[in-house]
């Protein structure tokens, strides 16, 4: 007998915000496909990542993509998960302009977000720039405009620009600057509103991993279905050569090395006044052991 027969109404969806970026929607769509089964109704939304930053200031949506330079603003109301990550490895976001084009110091810029990752990396390499905000799909035309002098490209725009335009500096070097030590460059992953019991927070973490994980392993699938439906913005090739670099298996849980490197963007993070006070990122993860201590 349904729930609805005997007169108990069906749990509420838990909302899980993410961006139409084709790693993230890659990631979850093995939930929105029904190809795994999940703890609780999943609804998913589909917003920018600023968007998204902004929302999880206002403590929006249960679960969230996020940029990780965000993280220690919203860390009382929402824990790190370990999965649906994205990390450069030896790419990232790059800060374009005119062919030829000498930046000055003061030079505009478009960015993709205050809370961005590569807006805080860019904000320490550039102090003295003028800032402007812009949806990432208006930074390349707002840079052949000549509205700004320069953009930092996220996303798929990396991997293809119009041929005018050239790169002035990868968002990888100034981090690799920064850490003093070459280390994935953290860039965005989900938090899980911390209002959330314990135990369901573990099951919903838990199919989670399980969906980046299917989504991985039946890759070509997946990703015939998704050009299929529309549901990205690129070609086949486009997105064959996205997925390797922010979809990958280094995607489904979070490793040490990962870990550290979160560590070392909150602490630069900290040394150049963003935040308030260092912290550890495995101190904000959702404690998975909690359930085996519970239930032995």
């Amino acid at each position: 007998m349904s729930s609805e027969q005997q007169g108990v109404s069906p749990p509420n969806p838990i909302k899980i915000a993410h961006s139409p970026d084709a790693d993230d929607i890659f990631m979850y769509y093995a939930v929105k496909f029904g190809w795994i089964s999940t703890p609780m109704p999943f609804e998913n939304i589909a917003l920018d990542i600023e968007t998204l930053n902004e929302a999880a200031l206002e403590g929006s949506y249960e679960v969230t993509a996020i940029s990780f330079a965000l993280y220690p603003k919203i860390r009382e109301n929402y824990a790190l998960l370990k999965t649906a990550v994205s990390f450069g490895e030896g790419y990232g976001p790059k800060l374009i302009k005119p062919k030829g084009k000498r930046l000055r110091p003061n030079f505009k810029a478009a960015l993709s977000g205050r809370h961005t990752t590569n807006a805080m990396l860019f904000k320490i390499a550039y102090p003295q720039a003028r800032i402007v905000y812009k949806n990432f799909l208006e930074i390349e035309d707002a840079v052949l405009s000549g509205e700004v002098d320069a953009g930092v490209l996220i996303h798929e725009s990396i991997l293809d620009f119009d041929e005018s335009l050239e790169v002035e500096r990868e968002i990888w070097d100034i981090w690799l600057e920064l850490a003093k030590e070459e280390l994935p460059l953290p860039l965005g992953g989900m938090a899980l509103r911390r209002s959330i019991p314990l135990l369901r927070a573990i099951e919903i973490e838990d199919a989670l991993i399980k969906a980046v994980e299917v989504a991985n392993a039946h890759r070509a699938t997946l990703a015939k279905m998704l050009l299929e439906r529309d549901l990205v913005r690129i070609d086949a090739a486009t997105l064959d050569r996205y997925l390797d670099l922010y979809a990958n298996d280094r995607s489904v849980t979070m490793d040490d090395t990962q870990m550290h490197a979160l560590d070392t963007l909150f602490e630069i993070g900290y040394e150049h006044g963003f935040y308030e006070c260092p912290i550890k990122a495995a101190d904000f993860t959702i404690p998975h052991d909690y359930t085996k201590a519970r239930f032995s």
